[in-house]
């Protein structure tokens, strides 16, 4: 199966580091007229080394109406409307799990607003550009806490997520009749950022093995094995896939 994506306008957040990185070097790989954004301009600027070319921006995404204002900025620069959105930022802003009485509102807000708000954000900037070309993809990176109780035990991280996949299924069927598809993606457990590298040492050599065991590959994932699910949701393969949540996670029992 080849896949390209020439001349496709590709957004992605999130993209400093990790999936989102991984996943803006793959669209650009295939070539796609990438746009990535994160809150670190360090971490962008690796990001837009790769070969392809990657158009960076850096700010934080959570701001009254930041995202309308870069999806604008990419539908003025080249013309049209974004092709492919990926909704990739979030993640735990690095809280850790507390009791929910010891849970302040802001840190609350925190996780919610770029986990969930931000997509809702991006969706609404993008939706009068893809109605109207008739086409379009939207792919969210939602997390097997969107499906479960999260691994994390961090309350916001996993109703945020159980609410983007809410989000992801009620978009697939508003932008359906416009021949756009939604669909997310859930990882598993996946090395790709500090979070979730101490997560994992926090297990101690024991439940590390714990929970390889509970995986049918017997091994984590890896940023491309998120990438590769993006690309295939985006491509013309996936034309008649919508509103599905597709758990890459190495068969998590």
């Amino acid at each position: 199966m080849q896949i390209r994506f020439d001349g496709v306008t590709v957004a992605v957040t999130g993209a400093g580091h990790g999936f989102g990185q991984a996943i803006a070097r793959s669209f650009a790989a295939l070539g796609a007229r990438v746009f990535a954004c994160d809150i670190s301009a360090g971490e962008l600027a690796e990001t837009a080394k790769a070969p392809g070319g990657i158009a960076t921006s850096a700010f934080d995404l959570t701001a009254r109406g930041a995202a309308a204002g870069w999806i604008k900025g990419i539908e003025d620069a080249t013309g049209g409307p974004v092709g492919v959105l990926v909704c990739n930022a979030g993640g735990v802003r690095g809280q850790v799990m507390r009791p929910i009485e010891e849970v302040p509102e802001e840190d609350w807000h925190a996780i919610v607003d770029i986990n969930l708000h931000a997509a809702f954000a991006l969706a609404r900037a993008c939706a009068p550009g893809m109605k109207k070309a008739g086409s379009g993809r939207i792919v969210t990176i939602s997390s097997g806490a969107g499906l479960k109780a999260s691994l994390t035990g961090i309350q916001a991280y996993c109703a945020a997520k159980h609410g983007l996949v809410g989000l992801t299924r009620q978009l697939a069927r508003e932008f359906g009749p416009h021949g756009v598809t939604v669909n997310s993606i859930a990882p598993g457990f996946v090395l790709s950022n500090p979070s979730s590298i101490k997560q994992f040492e926090s297990y101690g050599a024991e439940g590390q093995q714990a929970l390889l065991n509970r995986l049918a590959m017997r091994r984590l994932g890896t940023v491309e094995d998120i990438a590769n699910a993006a690309l295939f949701f985006a491509s013309p393969q996936a034309g008649w896939i919508t509103g599905q949540v597709l758990p890459v996670d190495g068969g998590n029992a």
